[in-house]
């Protein structure tokens, strides 16, 4: 014991440590009105004389004190808070995942569970409310969706590798041809063309399924009714120009969400997950690496949509829905609009939106992350009005216009097949120049008709047999 600690207990007096503020200040001041002034400057000298490791218990945290009520979050870094439902008053009907059956198999291909020992029924928690919504094709079981395509089921289950473990041994055994394409940027796409049967099978289930299963309003690629134009129309005339690309947008779209989407349309859970196995790929593992290694195969690890499947725009349109729904409604709150091509999303709007741009930007990268998307951030572009804004390809400065320097470069080349024959401007070696020019052509007509016109009746002048 300190010789001061001594003496402060002789003359009856005992400093009391406090590691928070006290609770009412009111009261802890007219306690420390009724002490000594004298005994309290002697108990602030001990405490002085003690070690600098008791001083740290005797001083109180930042932390632990109590945030002003007129405290505010620095500025610069806004937080997206999730809208919190409240509890339901009456308890929500739960769908059974599976039901256990006791003897024989359900129907065919049932799955069984080697924990149990039994067959899983996954056919009876599908909604023909939800697929009556639509007009919808009702199967509940493997069988119906086999009667439905018109194929034997032990043939549908090969087009699903339900033999080989859900992936193909080899590329041979492969229901699909694979083809390397090199990106204008650096970098490989895997380019997956299904074959021919089930080719037939993705474009039936495209027709009469996800066809009729509508995107959201602010999808134009591959919508039906929508091109390039109607995307480009609603950003004509605007001050800002935000344009952002998605990285892997057919890959990231995962054989878990395009079962997610079937289940959401109402099928059956055993349904879905063969629908899912039908529109989605796995490659092989004798499939060869390209020149920059391994990695160029890394995003296609996991069952994933294939680019180049007629089903895969439909249902990768289906996926971005609640992005597409959160996006369109974070731009309007800012008085901006959005749209989205593929895996182009742009943001336009007046010159108000420039004082909240830190604040969009960030905000988008945050909704699309936590949509499970990635963004390619070396397409990111902020374009204003003194520069010349192009959306998929259309300018909207003042109204949709085709890129002059394309309509030169055409322009020209249809002057040089009517001087010097066809033959002679043919330098990429397209195999049907003839429609390959009436195809450019075309969409300068779409976006300009005037422009167009001329340039049909120079196609018109020229002599093919050149």
């Amino acid at each position: 014991m300190g010789f001061f600690s001594w003496l402060l207990q002789q003359f009856g007096w005992r400093p009391t440590i406090r590691t928070a503020p006290p609770k009412n200040p009111d009261k802890a001041d007219a306690n420390n009105k009724r002490e000594d002034p004298s005994l309290a400057r002697r108990a602030e000298d001990s405490l002085v004389s003690r070690t600098s490791s008791e001083k740290s218990h005797l001083k109180p945290s930042r932390r632990s004190e109590p945030r002003p009520k007129h405290y505010r979050r620095r500025p610069g870094k806004s937080r997206l808070v999730p809208n919190r439902r409240k509890k339901a008053t009456r308890a929500r009907h739960r769908s059974i995942p599976f039901v256990e059956t006791q003897g024989p198999a359900p129907y065919r291909y049932a799955r069984y569970g080697s924990r149990t020992g039994h067959y899983l029924d996954l056919s009876r928690d599908g909604d023909e409310t939800r697929l009556q919504r639509f007009n919808l094709p009702i199967f509940h079981t493997p069988e119906e969706l086999a009667n439905w395509f018109g194929l034997p089921l032990n043939r549908l289950a090969w087009l699903v590798h339900r033999f080989s473990g859900g992936r193909p041994e080899t590329e041979a055994a492969a229901h699909y041809h694979f083809r390397w394409v090199k990106k204008r940027l650096g970098g490989w796409r895997l380019i997956e063309s299904p074959k021919s049967v089930l080719k037939s099978l993705q474009s039936k289930l495209l027709r009469e399924l996800l066809d009729k299963v509508p995107a959201h309003g602010s999808s134009h690629g591959f919508v039906k009714g929508k091109s390039i134009l109607t995307n480009a129309r609603p950003h004509v005339g605007q001050t800002i120009l935000l344009k952002f690309d998605l990285e892997n947008f057919y890959t990231t779209v995962s054989f878990a969400r395009v079962v997610a989407i079937f289940r959401s349309l109402g099928y059956s859970r055993e349904v879905a997950i063969w629908l899912g196995l039908l529109t989605t790929s796995a490659l092989p593992g004798n499939l060869r690496f390209q020149e920059q290694g391994p990695y160029a195969i890394v995003p296609y690890f996991r069952r994933h949509l294939p680019q180049g499947a007629p089903t895969s725009p439909a249902l990768a349109n289906l996926s971005a829905f609640g992005m597409d729904i959160r996006l369109s409604g974070f731009a309007k709150s800012f008085g901006a609009t959005y749209t989205r091509y593929a895996d182009d999303l742009t943001i336009s709007g007046p010159s108000d939106v420039h004082y909240a741009l830190g604040t969009i930007i960030q905000l988008v990268y945050k909704i699309v992350r936590q949509e499970r998307f990635s963004f390619n951030h070396s397409k990111s572009r902020i374009l204003r009005a003194h520069q010349r804004l192009t959306v998929t390809g259309v300018v909207v400065n003042e109204r949709p216009n085709v890129v002059r320097a394309d309509f030169d470069k055409l322009k020209a080349i249809l002057t040089n097949c009517l001087r010097h024959g066809p033959s002679t401007q043919n330098r990429n070696q397209v195999e049907d120049f003839y429609h390959h020019l009436q195809g450019r052509i075309a969409h300068v007509s779409m976006l300009n008709p005037a422009r167009g016109q001329k340039l049909s009746e120079l196609f018109q002048a020229i002599n093919w047999t050149r």
